[in-house]
């Protein structure tokens, strides 16, 4: 068995090819290509690296290769866990080649988007991938592959998008209430194009049913206190209100504050329905009942789409939906009889 390289030193590509007994820039060929080397060699150079403990140089593949082998993901909130799906999602797929993903987080305001991709391009990012508003000046004069991720104002028609189908998400959540009997809903929404599309299947699902339900919130922030305050105001000026579906878990769990503020509960009082069924909508004790909009598919999808224009593929305009799924858990029921 080859020695360890003392610790005091950080072993080199050298040491690396003196052990498998080939050259350094045969070990250079397996890094970056493996599938042109042969098999036993390839094995020998890949044994020696786990028995040294080599790790490659970024800087030195990056001026070997021209290419960073990162790719920046501009969201807008950390705080809306359906990101953290999106990002699991890619990352099964950029793994194996050998990417790593760099995460800018843009936060409201105007031209924050554009100055959180403008930071990743200026890393030398190999592929962009937009996840927050856009507004068509992040997009303009991409320098690299782009896609979008998630229903978006402003995409132009040339720029990939992959997105759930929040329309027939939000259809799906009023099917259910109205399956339970509800025909008291209120909607909790916001601004963005994820909450429009969930609203307007919601809309359009309960008007079929002959409903009119109370939408709030539209021109509002998605976060957990929007979430409460649109809710309050619901409950305040609709007491009569036997179910609420929110634009996504975060909002739900701030509709569920306002709900136990006024002394009911859920479901007995009122049944909730959140959106993106994240960590929060699958933890034990919420247990809320939620769209799944398969953001680990979305991010999935995404990856593939930025690999091949990476490699060359060509890239045209790409509209992909992923169908979503409801996953009812415990804050959905019949409205109590005294509230129907």
């Amino acid at each position: 068995m080859t020695p360890r390289i003392p610790q005091a030193r950080r072993p080199t590509i050298y040491d690396v090819a003196k052990s498998a007994g080939v050259s350094p820039s045969l070990v250079s060929l397996v890094l970056q290509n493996p599938d042109r080397v042969s098999d036993k060699r390839r094995e020998a150079v890949r044994n020696a690296i786990a028995e040294l403990g080599y790790r490659p140089s970024r800087a030195a593949t990056t001026l070997a290769s021209n290419r960073t082998k990162s790719i920046g993901l501009v969201i807008d909130d950390y705080r809306n866990l359906w990101f953290v799906d999106l990002l699991r999602g890619m990352e099964s797929v950029l793994t194996e080649p050998g990417f790593q993903v760099m995460l800018a987080d843009s936060r409201p305001g105007e031209n924050r988007i554009k100055e959180a991709a403008d930071g990743l391009l200026a890393m030398h990012v190999d592929g962009l991938v937009i996840a927050a508003e856009p507004g068509g000046t992040a997009l303009g004069g991409a320098e690299v592959p782009t896609v979008v991720a998630g229903w978006r104002h402003g995409v132009p028609e040339a720029v990939s998008l992959i997105t759930n189908d929040d329309d027939g998400g939000g259809a799906m959540a009023a099917d259910h209430l109205m399956r339970l009997g509800h025909r008291s809903i209120g909607h909790l929404s916001g601004t963005g194009g994820a909450a429009a599309h969930r609203r307007d299947g919601f809309q359009w699902r309960t008007r079929q049913a002959g409903m009119d339900p109370v939408i709030v919130g539209e021109e509002g922030g998605t976060s957990e206190e929007d979430g409460y305050a649109s809710a309050c105001w619901l409950l305040d000026h609709h007491p009569g209100i036997t179910a609420i579906f929110a634009a996504n878990d975060t909002m739900a769990l701030g509709a569920l504050g306002a709900i136990k503020s006024r002394g009911l509960t859920v479901p007995e009082d009122i049944s909730l329905v959140g959106y993106d069924n994240s960590s929060l909508a699958k933890s034990r004790f919420l247990e809320l009942t939620s769209v799944d909009n398969r953001s680990d598919m979305v991010g999935m999808a995404v990856a593939r789409a930025l690999l091949d224009r990476i490699q060359g593929n060509p890239a045209g305009s790409h509209r992909k939906l992923i169908e979503p799924a409801l996953v009812i858990r415990g804050t959905t029921a019949v409205p109590a009889a005294g509230r129907q």
